[in-house]
C-alpha cells in the first residue's frame, strides 16, 4: 500500500479548490500563470513554467513562465533531445532530476539566461486525447528536498487544466484564421461581382440601343433574328442587375426610399411586365384583390424587384399549361402576399437552402431553366429591409406557395424587427 507524506491530504484539498476556481476562467494567459504558480505553491518549488509545442519548428517553446523570467525566456527555442522537457515531451513520462546541476540533460542555455540555477527539475508531459502538446516543468524544490510522486501527482493535475486551455486556444487561433480567410474570400467574390456588373452594362447597353436602331430598317427575316439577339442580351442584362443588387446588399449601399404603396397598383404592375412570359410558356397568370384597397409604407421599386423575382420563379417553375396566382389580404400590422403556382415543387430537403445566394434547387432544373440563384435570396433580402419576413411552402410536383409579410408602415417595422414573423 503506498503512502503519503501528512500534508498530502492538505495539498490536494487545495488543488480541488483551485481546479473548481480555474474551470469558468477561460482567459488564456491568467490562467497559465494561476496553474504556474499553484504548482510551484503545491511542489513547494522555486518557479513553473509551461511550454508548449511548435509543430512547425519542431521546438518547445516557453508560453508561461514567473515575469522577471518571461522576458529572458519567452523567445528561447528548447529542442527536445537536449533538454528535460524534451525528454518528458518525447517519452509522455514524467521526468524527475534531484541533481541536475551535474546532469548533462540539463539545457545550460536556459540556465544562462536565468538567474537562478537548476539543481532539481520535475517536468511533466501535458497530454490531450493521448498527444502530447507541452510540457509543465517546476525547478528547486526548496531546502534541496527531492521531488516525489505525490508531487508527479499534483502536477499530472495541473498540466490537465493547462492541456485543456493550450488546445481550446488553439481551436480559437484555427476558427479566427478561418474565419478571416472566409471574409476574405467573400470579399473578393463582392469585388468580382461589382466588377463585372459594371463592366457589363456599357456594352450590354450598346448592344440593345443598336439593336431598336436595326429593327427600324430590318426586313422580316432580319427582325426574326435581332428578337432573338434582343432576348439574349436582355436576359444578360437581368443577370447584370441581379448582381449589381447582390452586391449593393452585400455592402450595405441599399437605402430605403419611403412612400405609400398602393399593393394592387404594385402587384398588377408586376404581372403586366411578366405577361409576356407567361404568354410564352402558355402558363395563366391572374390576381386576387381584397375588396379593400390596402397600402403599405415601402420602397415601391424594391418591393417591385422582390415580387417580380417571386412571380417570375413561379413562372419558370411551372409546366406548360399551368397556373400563378398573386392574392394580398391584410393581416394584423402586416399585407401579405402570397404567390401560389401549380408547377413542379420544391423537395422537402431543399427548402432550407432556396433563399441562400447563388443556390440552385437540382442541377438538372438549372441546366433546363438557367438562372444564378440569386432571385430568391435578392426578394428575401428586399423584403427583410422593409422589416419583413418570406416564407415557403412547397409539395414536389404539386406546386409551391410564397408568402411575404410587409409591415403597413415604418412603426410597424419597428416592432417586426423584435418579432418573428410566423
Amino acid at each position: 500500500m503506498a503512502t503519503f507524506s501528512p500534508d498530502y491530504t492538505l495539498r490536494l484539498q487545495r488543488l480541488l479548490e483551485v481546479c473548481r476556481n480555474l474551470t469558468p476562467n477561460l482567459d488564456f494567459e491568467p490562467l497559465l500563470k494561476s496553474l504556474i504558480e499553484i504548482a510551484s505553491e503545491l511542489t513547494s518549488s522555486e518557479s513553473s513554467s509551461i511550454l508548449g509545442y511548435d509543430e512547425e519548428a519542431h521546438f518547445l517553446r516557453v508560453l508561461a513562465a514567473p515575469f522577471y523570467l518571461m522576458e529572458k525566456l519567452g523567445n528561447v527555442a528548447i529542442p527536445l533531445d537536449r533538454s528535460v522537457a524534451g525528454m518528458a515531451f518525447t517519452t509522455g513520462k514524467p521526468i524527475i532530476l534531484h541533481h541536475s546541476d551535474k546532469d548533462e540533460r540539463i539545457l545550460r542555455i536556459v540556465d544562462q539566461d536565468i538567474p537562478e540555477k537548476s539543481t532539481s527539475v520535475l517536468a511533466v508531459p501535458m497530454i490531450f486525447k493521448g498527444k502530447a502538446i507541452g510540457v509543465m516543468e517546476c525547478r528547486n524544490k526548496f531546502n534541496d528536498a527531492h521531488y516525489t510522486d505525490e508531487d508527479v501527482d499534483i502536477l499530472e493535475t495541473l498540466t490537465a487544466q493547462a492541456a485543456v486551455a493550450i488546445q481550446y486556444r488553439h481551436l480559437l487561433e484555427e476558427a479566427q484564421r478561418s474565419y478571416e480567410k472566409a471574409l476574405e474570400l467573400d470579399r473578393m467574390k463582392s469585388d468580382f461581382l461589382a466588377i463585372t456588373s459594371h463592366e457589363l452594362r456599357t456594352p450590354l447597353g450598346l448592344v440593345i440601343g443598336h439593336i431598336s436602331l436595326l429593327k427600324e430598317t430590318a426586313t422580316p427575316e432580319q427582325l426574326e433574328h435581332l428578337k432573338i439577339i434582343q432576348n439574349s442580351a436582355n436576359r444578360l442584362a437581368e443577370i447584370t442587375a441581379e448582381l449589381a443588387d447582390e452586391t449593393s446588399m452585400k455592402r450595405g449601399f441599399m437605402n430605403l426610399r419611403r412612400r405609400r404603396v398602393g399593393v394592387q397598383l404594385l402587384i398588377q404592375q408586376v404581372i403586366d411586365t411578366l405577361q409576356e412570359l407567361a404568354v410564352e410558356r402558355n402558363i395563366a397568370i391572374s390576381s386576387e384583390a381584397p375588396r379593400k384597397e390596402i397600402s403599405v409604407e415601402g420602397d415601391s421599386e424594391k418591393i417591385s424587384v422582390a415580387l417580380s423575382n417571386l412571380v417570375k420563379n413561379a413562372l419558370i417553375f411551372t409546366n406548360e399549361g399551368g397556373k400563378v396566382k398573386v392574392k394580398w389580404e391584410e393581416v394584423p400590422g402586416y399585407v401579405k402576399i402570397s404567390i401560389l403556382d401549380n408547377g413542379i415543387g420544391i423537395p422537402k430537403e431543399e427548402l432550407p437552402k432556396i433563399f441562400q445566394r447563388f443556390y440552385q434547387v437540382e442541377k438538372h432544373l438549372t441546366r433546363k431553366h438557367g438562372g444564378m440563384g440569386l432571385g430568391l435570396a435578392i426578394a428575401k433580402e428586399m423584403v427583410e429591409l422593409h422589416g419583413g419576413r418570406i416564407s415557403v411552402e412547397s409539395v414536389e410536383g404539386k406546386g409551391s406557395r410564397f408568402m411575404v409579410f410587409l409591415p403597413l408602415n415604418a412603426d410597424q417595422q419597428k416592432a417586426a424587427e423584435r418579432v418573428f414573423i410566423t
